[in-house]
């Protein structure tokens, strides 16, 4: 059950420069926690998107990360006896899994860019949190690519993090923090509000039945640092921030900060007023369309 990696191209480089996260272990780990949240934000649900699989179905997982989700999606179909065709792509294979079933496959690719072959093939593409790796241009090729892929009749479920409003934003530092995520978005061009700005664009493109879904989750409570599942919700808050490190210092600070040394303090304060507050907050959205029969 080896993986195989394969495939690259000049769209996945596009993508990759403007994805401003890291792609190594301490990131792998953020986001499989964060996975965590989101599943259960929305009731424990792997898949909003109103459809019955059968086997033989063909899955695309864009943005697949370290897998994750799309291991505990065909781990559900299987004990289902549904046995499902996933392929995976994305722009880094730092996060790849070793070890995979042999009907899930990695590729090294962009969903800027996929295969001609892969027109009309699939019944499900998932794709989720790539508000900080698209700017706005690209979403619309994004969105072209997923819908020639999709067969008549699929479904596409994106899920993105809300990134306009900022319900972190509950103190002098994390206010701050929130002038330099506004600033960072801004000069990236990248889409905050995802959710509003989207649909639109997917229904102009063809796509019917497009719905959108939003949940706010709590950073913390001021009752306890850890939830009840486990999670330490301000911790994985504060290691999203510091994977913006790099980029936010490249940015010059944004007019906030001007060294690591002002940047890593900043964190910290944030991470106190979380800590403290039960108002701090982040939303996340499913959007769903499907492509007609």
């Amino acid at each position: 059950m080896d993986i195989n990696v394969d495939g690259s191209s000049e769209s996945s480089q596009q993508q990759k420069s403007h994805y401003i996260l890291p792609s190594d272990s301490r990131e792998t780990g953020r986001l499989n926690l964060q996975h965590r949240l989101i599943v259960k934000a929305f009731d424990g649900k792997l898949v909003s998107a109103p459809l019955t699989f059968k086997s033989g179905d063909r899955v695309l997982e864009s943005g697949a990360g370290s897998g994750i989700w799309t291991l505990e999606f065909w781990k559900e179909y299987s004990q289902k006896n549904i046995h499902l065709d996933i392929k995976c792509i994305d722009i880094s294979r730092d996060q790849f899994p070793s070890q995979v079933p042999s009907s899930v496959h990695f590729s090294l690719r962009s969903i800027l860019d996929v295969p001609l072959e892969w027109s009309d093939q699939f019944t499900f593409v998932h794709q989720r949190l790539l508000v900080a790796a698209l700017p706005r241009p690209l979403w619309h090729k994004a969105l072209h690519q997923i819908y020639r892929v999709l067969k008549p009749g699929g479904w596409l479920e994106l899920v993105e993090s809300h990134a306009k409003i900022r319900k972190f934003a509950v103190g002098p530092n994390s206010k701050n923090l929130a002038l330099i995520s506004d600033r960072m978005f801004e000069s990236k061009d990248f889409v905050g509000d995802t959710e509003v700005y989207l649909p639109p664009v997917m229904r102009e493109m063809g796509f019917v039945d497009v719905h959108c879904e939003g949940r706010d989750v709590p950073i913390s409570n001021s009752r306890s640092v850890v939830d009840d599942d486990g999670l330490d919700r301000v911790q994985i808050w504060y290691d999203l921030w510091k994977g913006f490190k790099g980029s936010i210092l490249a940015g010059g600070g944004y007019g906030i900060v001007s060294s690591e040394e002002e940047y890593e303090s900043l964190l910290l304060g944030c991470k106190d007023e979380w800590h403290n507050s039960t108002e701090a907050y982040t939303s996340y959205w499913t959007i769903i369309a499907r492509k007609p029969e």
